[in-house]
Formats: structure tokens, sequence, C-alpha cells
């Protein structure tokens, strides 16, 4: 079977929601909800943690928890996980990338790369306490 046999489909308009994996969630909540300001939508004890971002949600999830198959019939989600650094980049206005260098080295944070994408978009890159690599990207770095 080829896709051209398969029945069609209209593509996904938008990305709901992103995971990223850190053992250490309360390392994890420092750093996404004090240091980087986001609100917090729930905290599931060792499992994970959720953050709301603009119109999305980034996932944070223990993989040590989440590779563990579901014991609530009634939330069936198939056990999941990654190690090693994942990626994550958020949409940020380029007035602002400044001010997010200066509170990140402030906050002991190291900048691994700051530069400009062929189209002009800036992006910063960081990481997070588990390792992942976060970006904080002008938004026309995509820009149709």
């Amino acid at each position: 079977m080829t896709t051209s046999d398969l029945p069609t489909a209209v593509p996904p308009d938008a990305i709901l929601e992103a995971a990223l994996y850190a053992e250490d969630l309360d390392a994890a909540e420092r750093f996404y909800g004090d240091l980087l300001g986001l609100e917090r939508l729930v905290r599931v004890g060792e499992r994970h943690v959720f953050y709301r971002v603009g119109d999305g949600v980034l996932l944070i999830f223990n993989p040590s928890e989440t590779s563990k198959p579901p014991n609530n019939p009634r939330l069936p989600v198939p056990p999941h996980g990654a190690r090693g650094p994942g990626h994550f980049c958020f949409a940020v206005a380029a007035s602002a990338l400044d001010d997010w260098c200066a509170r990140l080295r402030a906050a002991g944070v190291g900048i691994e790369a700051d530069f400009h994408w062929p189209n002009g978009a800036r992006s910063i890159y960081f990481r997070d306490p588990a390792e992942n690599s976060i970006e904080m990207a002008e938004p026309r770095l995509w820009a149709r």
C-alpha cells in the first residue's frame, strides 16, 4: 500500500503540545517556572509538570515514570519517554533577546550560541537543568 491509496485527511495546523524529559522535576520547575516565568498548569508528583506557552503547552515528563504502563483505565496514555538531551525553541521578540541573555547569564545559565540565521533571524541557545537544548528565536526564523 502507498500513501496515495490511503483515505485523505487534512494536515494538522498547529502544535498543541510538545514534550521534553527531565528526571528532576523540582529543578525543571525552578527553571521553567521561576527563571523563564512560564505559567504552570499542573504538576503530578514526580511524573510530570506542564506549562502554558502561548496557545500551546510544554510538557515536562520524568521518563522514569512515563515509561511505565498506564494504571488508570480512564487515562490510557501509552508509555513513552526519551533519554538524552532534547530540543525546544521558544518564539521571542528580537527586542527581548538581549534581556534574556542578561537574565540567563545572571542566573548562571551559559549561552552556548548567539547568532543570526541566513534569513537574519537571531537565535540564542542554552541548556536546562536536564541538559535539554533550549532555543529562543525570533518568530521570523520560520516565517512563511
